[in-house]
């Protein structure tokens, strides 16, 4: 044994450590599956080489995922394990052959989150992650908004828990990545994390925005009635209304379980929802509980992992475009090429920095794959064309101006205010649902309406007349004065709209509630230094400068004062808007748990506005936690602490006293 397999194996086991936080904890994968299994693979095999390496915490005997103090904790009683993964078919066949004569069940592997749902008496009374196995997170009220998932089932079970995965469909998917890119927000990776990311929303709100679904596959336990086999717990909750894995199959032998892997395996990129393998289960419950677990697997199923699909094709020519914020952004157009069930023409090239670390030039022949079996993205080059070396231009393609590199930003960046293609993402920004709501102002319109030299601001738009608009393609009369009373309406909106509207740059819809709930008004905000922002908690150096800096332009500045002008609000109107009490001064509140009739944003910004202090942990500095239902870790950390525990109620009593 040398000293170099130690090194390595403890390389191994921080650097999936770390990957397994992005990915289950954090929801921001850096790398591939397949890269994840490979170092996985290679840690398995040394510690089985070297077994006096084996250690109880390795990520190999590890389920991946934390409880996230965001939510209230919830302990397993039944655990959620992780799934044994095979990488070839002599694995598979080599697993049958430990089972003789057994049937089994062979699934697709959604790739999504896994959730426990809990059933008394037939109604739903919680649902959690899966976390590290043991301890998961309540998302019962997150979960409530899936429409798919029963509220009450008819059954003659006095408990019955059962486990699925949580997706996000392609569709949704793409549309949530175009609303995302449009408003200048950060995109998701994959169905996968955008899933995730949404279902673990403190709003839940937000999460029944996100269109989730879910697939039941398997029921962890049941009191009140039995099940001989694993199917026929599938089929009965799909009788109980549950959407149960969707064209399961029972395999009698090897070569039924090959065939059934195979035809999974043709559909790839072809369904409405992401799979990341085939799962193989013993269909008999009581030859399962024969068969054991182990602390991280259990012994009766295993998933095979399809290997990524990889096409080489000829990069023809690279277009740039212009976004929102100013980031030019580079997209490969292709030869043509089939890639996971569908065609693939075009495949976003990120930045100057992506180009040149793989030395992608025109008319190169590149490797190209989906991430996530649905983004297409460049692998590497396999042959070079006679192409020079690529260079992103040194103006804006769509207004001429010099282009800049920002410190600590990978993408090339056009700051004039008043180039045409950021206008376009501008407005279209400033409409959405979630900025100013102007129902009726979609993107065709907005485009018509700048290419007619209507608007050429966000301001203009309440200059529009009913024949600006009915004067437009498909728009006739009636249509034009629906979209004049959406305008007028958003003038009332309230402040953390047009904050939000505004596109500041890392500023998103909550930091708008924050800053509209701190300040109170949009004068008192222009005048906001950067140090005013400390005491906003979880408002970062880089926000506040990043608001300072949009404040401190002249285009800004007249930009707010033409919305006042026109009769834009310019105040708060939520609770805890008014910035004028003192009575919370000097006092600092946690919050935990869910409170009845108000988010914990919404709490936050009411204890700010009042002069105190919101914090995210329990120290002996603070004076009050602020607590509903399901408070969780806080609350034993307040009590042993000896910090005063109030309710919503009473914080309202201080207020009202």
């Amino acid at each position: 044994m040398t000293d170099k397999i130690t090194e390595r194996i403890h390389q191994l086991r921080q650097l999936i450590e770390y990957h397994s936080n992005a990915y289950y904890n954090l929801d921001t994968p850096e790398i591939e599956d397949d890269e994840y299994d490979a170092l996985m693979r290679e840690l398995r095999e040394l510690e089985e080489k070297y077994p006096a390496l084996r250690d109880s915490n390795s990520p190999t005997v590890k389920v991946g995922g934390a409880a996230s103090s965001k939510f209230a904790s919830v302990e397993h009683s039944v655990a959620m394990q992780s799934l044994r993964d095979v990488f070839d078919m002599d694995e598979v066949r080599q697993f049958c052959a430990d089972f003789p004569g057994e049937e089994f069940v062979v699934e697709k592997k959604i790739d999504g989150l896994s959730v426990s749902l809990e059933y008394a008496d037939g109604v739903l009374t919680r649902g959690s992650t899966r976390g590290d196995g043991r301890v998961g997170e309540d998302i019962t009220e997150n979960l409530l908004t899936i429409a798919s998932i029963p509220h009450r089932i008819k059954t003659d079970a006095r408990f019955l828990e059962v486990r699925g995965e949580v997706y996000m469909p392609r569709r949704t998917f793409a549309a949530l990545n175009q609303s995302q890119e449009e408003n200048g927000l950060k995109t998701f990776k994959n169905p996968r994390n955008a899933a995730a990311g949404s279902l673990r929303q403190k709003d839940a709100a937000v999460t029944a925005s996100r269109g989730l679904d879910i697939f039941v596959f398997n029921v962890q336990q049941v009191s009140g009635m039995e099940f001989e086999t694993h199917a026929g717990s599938l089929e009965y909750l799909s009788e109980c209304g549950f959407p149960v894995s969707p064209e399961f199959t029972v395999a009698s032998d090897y070569g039924e379980v090959a065939a059934a892997i195979e035809a999974i395996g043709s559909q790839r990129g072809t369904l409405e929802y992401d799979i990341d393998g085939a799962v193989i289960k013993i269909n008999s419950l009581r030859r399962r509980e024969s068969a054991g677990v182990t602390s991280k697997f259990p012994k009766w199923a295993v998933a095979f992992k399809y290997p990524p699909e990889q096409k080489e094709t000829v990069l023809r020519d690279i277009e740039v475009t212009v976004g929102r914020t100013g980031v030019l952004t580079p997209t490969g157009i292709f030869d043509p090429v089939l890639l996971a069930g569908t065609s693939v023409s075009r495949a976003s090239l990120h930045n100057q920095d992506y180009i040149s670390q793989k030395d992608i030039r025109i008319g190169d022949t590149v490797v190209l794959r989906k991430a996530g079996e649905i983004i297409p993205e460049v692998v590497s080059v396999a042959a070079h064309g006679d192409g020079e070396p690529y260079m992103l231009p040194e103006v804006c393609p769509s207004c001429g101006e010099k282009v800049f590199r920002l410190e600590d930003e990978a993408a090339l960046r056009c700051l004039n205010p008043d180039c045409p293609a950021q206008l376009v993402r501008n407005i279209i920004h400033f409409a959405s649902r979630d900025a100013m709501d102007i129902e009726g102002m979609g993107p065709a319109v907005i485009e018509q309406l700048i290419a007619a030299g209507r608007i050429q601001s966000p301001a203009d738009i309440y200059l529009l007349k009913e024949e600006d608009i009915a004067s437009l393609d498909r728009m006739g009369k009636k249509s034009a004065g629906n979209l004049i009373a959406s305008i007028e309406r958003s003038k009332s909106n309230d402040l953390y709209k047009l904050i939000f509207s505004l596109g500041i740059r890392h500023i998103g819809e909550s930091a708008s509630r924050l800053l509209a709930g701190r300040f109170g008004s949009m004068q008192t905000l222009m005048e906001a230094n950067s140090d005013s922002f400390a005491e906003i908690d979880g408002f970062g150096e880089v926000m506040a400068e990043s608001v300072v800096d949009f404040f401190s332009t002249s285009h800004a500045k007249e930009l707010i004062r033409r919305f006042e002008q026109l009769g834009v609000n310019m105040t708060a109107q939520e609770s805890g808007q008014e910035n004028t009490s003192h009575k919370l001064e000097g006092l600092t509140f946690v919050i935990t748990g869910t409170l009845e009739g108000m988010t914990r944003d919404e709490a936050k910004a009411l204890i700010i506005a009042n002069g105190g202090k919101a914090s995210g942990s329990v120290s002996k500095k603070t004076s009050f936690l602020l607590a509903g239902e399901n408070p969780g870790s806080k609350l034993t950390k307040a009590e042993e602490l000896g910090v005063k525990v109030i309710s919503l109620e009473e914080l309202r009593q201080m207020l009202n006293g």
